[in-house]
């Protein structure tokens, strides 16, 4: 039986073993971004997301070369829309909705260039790729069954958004017993405030939710691992 690796992180040091870990990439779309995506449609300034591509580029190196499982997801809906409810559907009034064509194809719509991932942080042949049409990346996925096929029982969790995506899963996921290490320079938000109170309601109350640590604190660990 392995040594678990240890992280120094907030609130605590986390440990795990790579042999049962997972990188959990959720949603490096174009949608999100890139600009003329669905989430410069809502207003926002993309920039604030690409922040996380450098050091996300890193740890993703760094888990590939480790031999530690990378798992990918993107949000999106089948072409006629079936699986969008209309309360997502017709929420807000950006200048295009889901399903409307935009600049990279139908937004949000599986199969159109606007819904796959960047090409900075494009999977490699082998790496699992889970299309979710939640913001939860256990929601109508086989995520879950697949994670305690492999034997996963930790989750390094990036991407974006960090109070909408990226905390609905880690929520979803410490309720099945997964203990997560959110990166916290590889998640982010259009908004500043959201990134810095939603890392500190993970790691609160003695990690209520999870841990948090940046990149190179779990890149450094990695690189011990004889």
């Amino acid at each position: 039986m392995s040594h678990p690796l240890l992280v120094e992180a907030e609130p605590y040091a986390y440990g795990f073993d790579p042999g049962h870990t997972a990188l959990l990439v959720i949603d490096m779309q174009r949608d999100f971004v890139e600009p003329g995506g669905f989430g410069e449609t809502l207003g926002n300034d993309v920039t604030m997301l690409r922040r996380v591509i450098p050091p996300l580029r890193e740890a993703l190196a760094a888990t590939r070369a480790a031999g530690v499982t990378v798992i990918h997801t993107r949000e999106g809906h089948r072409p006629d829309l079936s699986d969008c409810p209309p309360a997502k559907l017709n929420r807000g009034t950006p200048s295009l909705r889901i399903g409307d064509p935009g600049p990279k194809g139908r937004i949000l719509i599986r199969g159109e260039y606007g819904h796959d991932i960047i090409d900075e942080l494009a999977p490699m042949a082998g790496e699992t790729v889970i299309d979710k049409p939640g913001k939860g990346s256990f929601y109508a996925t086989g995520l879950d069954e697949m994670l305690k096929d492999a034997g996963i029982r930790s989750l390094i969790v990036t991407g974006v958004t960090t109070e909408v995506c990226v905390h609905t899963t880690v929520r979803e996921a410490n309720d099945r017993g997964y203990e997560c290490l959110v990166l916290s320079d590889c998640v982010g938000s259009y908004f500043a405030e959201f990134q810095r109170y939603g890392l500190e309601m993970i790691a609160a109350q003695g990690g209520i939710f999870g841990w948090v640590a940046p990149a190179a604190h779990y890149i450094k660990a990695l690189e011990t691992r004889s």
